[in-house]
């Protein structure tokens, strides 16, 4: 969905609030399984140098893959933009594709690791056990005495 940019010089905003559904071919590459509507709430404006500037809250839930159990979970994201249009967003001088600017911002939200795994009893196999970060400090470490070195130093 574009924007026309041009809109701007007869008015003083641009109203862009709204829901916004990404196209599956946006993230079928990325670790997002899922991307429910997105909830856009702000404006395009031209400061008072001219520049085209957007202001929004975007927010909304992806469903991705829990980084333990590999189920699917929703996970929730609000992002507050308030800065330049980004060049790399605009297609043409006088354009904005809107779902391309919910995209990359959309997509650095994405969490590396997330887990609500709290029973890492559950995860074990032949000769081999998930535990948790506690659990390794607690148990006997066979690297424990260089360890103990390794702190005087």
């Amino acid at each position: 969905m574009e924007i026309d940019l041009n809109r701007l010089n007869s008015n003083n905003k641009i109203d862009i609030t709204g829901t916004y559904s990404i196209p599956k071919d946006y993230y079928n590459t990325s670790d997002i399984i899922d991307l429910k509507d997105i909830k856009v709430k702000g404006n395009i404006y031209l400061d008072e140098d001219e520049n085209e500037m957007i202001d929004c809250i975007i927010n909304g839930n992806m469903v991705i893959a829990d980084t333990i159990s590999l189920d699917e979970i929703t996970y929730p994201f609000n992002i507050e933009y308030n800065d330049f249009i980004p060049e790399t967003s605009k297609k043409s001088k006088n354009t904005l594709d809107i779902l391309e600017f919910l995209w990359e911002n959309i997509v650095l939200e994405v969490p590396l690791q997330f887990t609500k795994v709290e029973d890492l009893s559950k995860f074990h196999g032949d000769g081999w056990r998930l535990i948790s970060e506690d659990s390794l400090k607690r148990e006997n470490n066979p690297f424990s005495d260089l360890l103990k070195d390794y702190d005087k130093e």
